[in-house]
């Protein structure tokens, strides 16, 4: 049986949420941006600055100490990224960079005629990246198109596009700016039947669901911790052999080992803390059990799917009598398994950037714009103006939803 997330209690531990705007309190649907932090891990970065802020390796004190919450710190994202090995996890300033520095080292494997697939669904930071690194191969971009109605991806247009000179696939689990989740798990076994490699965007679906490298069968994941209750770090997984074979660029006296091979320079120590006290946080939501800190992140995410998917319906439901309103991407209330709470929209009216400031006023955060998922924006017409997206994480309540309904209403 799931257990029952107690919001009130996740929200205590939020100073942000205390936060009152123009006499109201702050209701922050602003979470695929970045989500807020608990006390805690702000308390993790703080105190590893106080107490053990070394460089690595060194014999005294607080290097060592350092070094433990490092090693901590990787075994803490296997076990959030479902790897069982922890090896196989590396850090880096975030997604994007983490992306680019792979794709570079890719790249050099590459030859003309070579085929990489990139989806209208994504992220810039999973298109262009890899766009940037097809060219530097020579190698021929292809574009798996969406299904305009519900923004999903359209497998048929990727299965026409697969061929035994595709190279690699990257798509997202889940849409920033719409929410679809992909079938990663089907689209991966597509892509390696052709003999292709698969890198999953993972940054907006690990605040919402298990992220299983392992049941998924990806060659590489990414994922930023600012969007799971941390700090701003990146995390990315890959499988042992592309990771000790690639051609990672690195200095000369970085180790030729994993995770170090990976890792450039000296790491946000302090982030890295961070990042292991939210994964810490979000595992407590899940309680005690005797399958360790992976049984309760699954446990945990339950609980979470189970109470944002309450609040989605409401929200769905509430904005459908809202006059001018048009929900983009999955609404059928018996397909919302395809989805995270991640709500965007359009007014026939008014421009998004209009609703947006008009919602900020009465304290209710929702961002406009195209939230650099601009394939997906130039393939539904929204550009330039973009759209208005609510996304909902744990901490937010059904009172929350009824607050930005009611201040939709009022737009003028």
């Amino acid at each position: 049986m799931t257990r029952p997330l107690d919001v009130l209690r996740c929200r205590r531990q939020f100073p942000a949420l205390t936060r009152e705007v123009n006499g109201w309190p702050a209701a922050f649907f602003d979470g695929p941006a970045g989500s807020q932090v608990p006390r805690r891990v702000i308390n993790a970065v703080s105190d590893y600055l106080a107490r053990r802020n070394a460089n690595h390796g060194g014999p005294f004190a607080t290097s060592v100490e350092s070094d433990a919450m490092l090693d901590e710190a990787h075994r803490a994202a296997a076990d959030f990224l479902g790897s069982p090995d922890a090896d196989l996890v590396h850090f880096g300033p975030n997604m994007t960079t983490l992306t680019f520095a792979l794709g570079r080292a890719i790249a050099r494997t590459w030859k003309p005629g070579d085929e990489v697939l990139v989806c209208r669904t994504e992220h810039d930071a999973n298109y262009t990246t890899w766009a940037r690194a097809a060219e530097d191969a020579g190698a021929t971009l292809k574009r798996v198109e969406m299904c305009p109605g519900d923004c999903t991806l359209d497998l048929e247009d990727l299965e026409k596009k697969l061929t035994d000179r595709t190279r690699l696939l990257a798509v997202s689990c889940a849409s920033n700016a719409v929410g679809t989740v992909h079938p990663v798990s089907r689209i991966t076994e597509m892509v390696h039947a052709v003999g292709g490699l698969v890198f999953l965007d993972a940054v907006h679906y690990a605040p919402h669901r298990t992220i299983d490298v392992v049941d998924w069968d990806c060659d590489f994941l990414a994922c930023s911790a600012y969007k799971f209750f941390g700090p701003h770090i990146g995390l990315l997984y890959g499988k042992r052999e592309p990771l000790e074979t690639l051609p990672a660029y690195n200095l000369r006296a970085s180790p030729a080992e994993l995770p170090g091979r990976w890792m450039t320079g000296t790491q946000n120590h302090e982030g890295i803390a961070g990042m292991l006290s939210a994964i810490d946080y979000i595992a407590s939501l899940g309680g005690d059990g005797d399958d360790g800190r992976r049984g309760a992140l699954v446990r945990a995410y339950e609980s979470i799917v189970a109470h944002e998917h309450g609040i989605l319906v409401r929200l769905l439901r509430d904005l459908a009598d809202v006059p001018g309103v048009r929900v983009l991407g999955v609404t059928d209330e018996s397909r919302l398994d395809e989805r995270v709470p991640t709500v965007s929209f359009t007014h026939e009216r008014y421009a998004p950037d209009h609703v947006a400031r008009h919602l900020a006023g009465r304290g209710v955060f929702v961002w406009p714009g195209n939230f650099y998922a601009l394939p997906l924006s130039e393939a539904l017409g929204l550009e330039p103006e973009g759209m208005v997206r609510a996304g909902i994480l744990h901490y937010n309540t059904e009172e929350e939803v009824d607050r930005l309904v009611a201040a939709l209403m009022k737009l003028d």
